[in-house]
């Protein structure tokens, strides 16, 4: 007999928790405002010129902050209090939708203004994108995040069952000045829910890195983590051929169905109301399928839907066939995200996250303007099918980039390690360090010790490291060698606190190669010390205040 499943399995089991549901709810009439604001946006241009180019610029101009901004976003977001980063980032979307809005009712948009101000309204929900999502984590526990995260996806697509539905009536009996005012005051739940929640944070007892250092440290963790690599890259190629359905829904609508504002509507009610449909089954696709036989089947149906959307001139059949596409649409970036959200560690989730938005958001915006330039040139029709074409050919990409199993878990943060023991005086800026861990490793366990030490560099690495080296001793050939760097002292001790549960047991599992009765040897040393050396006999030593304490917060050793 089957048991029934647990309730922490449930798709709805994240609103169970009082801040997760508030903010959701709240979300969900801030994504309905910005799906009002979408169809505004873009009839609105189909009124001021016939160009399909300008009419596929309204998408770009959305989504092309999300590539933009979005690591700085992600690196704002884990340096700072999320609550706060989010807040702000409203305010800046509602002061963009708000300007519209008074400009739409004087008269005085232009097509490069309505432009202009959708990057605007785009570069607040770019910045709010990776600290609202990773702030998700704090709101549910672990067991149910993945549901979370589906949940956030529901929620946009909810807006996008009946939103554009609302917005098209909405812009065809008040205009689109009318869709504009609807999306800012919309934006003001969301705003007063993030004001009420009592956020716990707790700083890290290091000083936080600055932005460039905390955005390098994004990238370096994200070209060291090779499934997060593959996750962004098919993620970037699915966004840019799939993004052909969102970007020419409005010629849909106008050229192959012959319909107005309100058909453009409802139409994209139905690619809606599909995602939902296929966010609701992710829980059974992830226990089902394999992370790359999910993708392919996704992007197969996708492509047939896409050849449909072209070839149809009925409303009934292309309103089926973009519920088939939002299904599938859904179910590939929601696995994308689950996937990338479960495998990074708490202190590097919004530059992760904003990878994965600028990944999906780019992809988007490129594709958007290629596939107005080729209808420009061949029609809508050709450039569906082209589209649809590319879909079908994308799951060969499996060959070389193997999606990874999607049942992967969040794994919290490791215990905190102790300081390692210092003699010599050090400030924060201290550095470059220069570690070097000496092994003794039996001869018949060098290729399997090898083996284990490539992995280990791709987690020093991604933690902050670099110039990572192993290197055997010629004379002596049980004695290994590890040696890589960290520019300064402060970003050594955040390199050592960085490890997640299985990267300190991967570590363990170098150590544990190591022979004889001593512990394996490890050196600390400071590659340029002369700021710790007198220059003369009377010059005075540092200051105390300016000499990073050692603190001992756990028990344990690592290197």
């Amino acid at each position: 007999m089957t048991e029934p499943p647990k309730r922490s399995d449930s798709i709805f089991a994240p609103l169970r928790h009082s801040v997760f549901r508030r903010i959701w709810l709240a979300s969900l009439l801030s994504n309905l405002g910005l799906l009002i604001h979408g169809v505004g946006a873009a009839w609105a241009m189909t009124q001021m010129t016939s160009s399909a180019d300008k009419v596929a610029l309204v998408q770009t101009a959305l989504m092309l902050p999300i590539m933009l901004i979005s690591m700085p976003a992600g690196a704002i977001a884990d340096m700072h209090d999320r609550r706060v980063v989010a807040m702000v980032s409203l305010l800046i979307a509602l002061t963009g939708a708000s300007a519209l809005t008074v400009l739409a009712w004087l008269n005085l948009v232009t097509p490069n203004i309505l432009l202009l101000f959708c990057f605007i309204v785009g570069t607040g929900m770019a910045l709010m994108g990776p600290a609202w999502q990773s702030s998700v984590s704090e709101q549910v526990p672990p067991e149910t995040l993945p549901a979370a995260v589906a949940l956030n996806g529901i929620s946009y697509n909810i807006a996008r069952s009946f939103g554009p539905a609302i917005g098209g009536i909405v812009v065809a009996t008040a205009g689109a000045v009318a869709a504009f005012a609807a999306n800012a005051l919309l934006y003001l739940p969301l705003l007063i829910v993030l004001f009420l929640w009592n956020r716990i944070h707790e700083p890290s007892r290091l000083p936080r890195e600055r932005l460039n250092r905390a955005m390098v440290s994004g990238v370096r963790y994200i070209t060291n983590s090779p499934s997060i690599k593959i996750v962004l890259t098919r993620t970037l190629v699915t966004g840019i051929i799939g993004g052909s359905v969102s970007a020419l829904m409005p010629l849909i609508a106008r050229d192959l169905l012959h319909g107005g504002a309100q058909t453009y509507g409802v139409m994209l009610g139905a690619f809606g109301m599909g995602a939902v449909i296929g966010a609701l089954n992710i829980g059974s696709v992830r226990k089902q399928l394999s992370g790359e036989g999910a993708v392919r089947a996704c992007t197969i149906s996708l492509a047939g839907a896409i050849a449909a959307v072209a070839l149809s001139t009925s409303a009934i059949l292309t309103a089926i066939a973009l519920v088939l596409a939002g299904a599938v649409w859904m179910l590939a970036v929601a696995l994308f995200n689950i996937g990338v959200q479960l495998s990074a560690p708490r202190w590097v989730a919004g530059r992760s996250l904003a990878a994965f938005q600028a990944a999906i958001a780019g992809g988007i915006a490129i594709g958007s303007w290629g596939w107005g330039h080729l209808t420009d040139m061949y029609g809508v029709e050709i450039a569906l099918l082209v589209s649809a074409g590319l879909m079908l050919l994308s799951p060969l990409l499996g060959i070389w980039l193997r999606m990874p199993p999607v049942g992967a878990r969040y794994e919290p943060p490791a215990e905190a390690l102790a300081d390692p023991e210092v003699r010599l005086s050090l400030t924060g800026r201290s550095g470059p360090l220069v570690v070097e861990i000496e092994y003794r490793v039996a001869q018949d366990n060098a290729r399997a010790f090898h083996n284990v030490m490539q992995e280990v560099q791709l987690s020093r690495q991604r933690n902050g490291a670099y110039g990572w080296s192993i290197a055997r001793d010629i004379g002596d050939p049980e004695l290994w060698t590890e040696r890589y760097h960290c520019p300064t002292w402060l970003d050594y001790l955040r390199q050592r606190n960085r490890a997640t549960q299985s990267e300190r047991a991967l570590h363990q599992r170098a150590i544990d190669f190591h022979l004889g009765p001593e512990p394996i040897r490890v050196r600390r040393m400071l590659e340029r010390p002369f700021g710790s050396v007198r220059w003369k006999e009377d010059t005075p030593d540092r200051a105390a205040n300016e000499v990073l304490p050692v603190v001992a917060t756990a028990a344990g050793s690592s290197t």
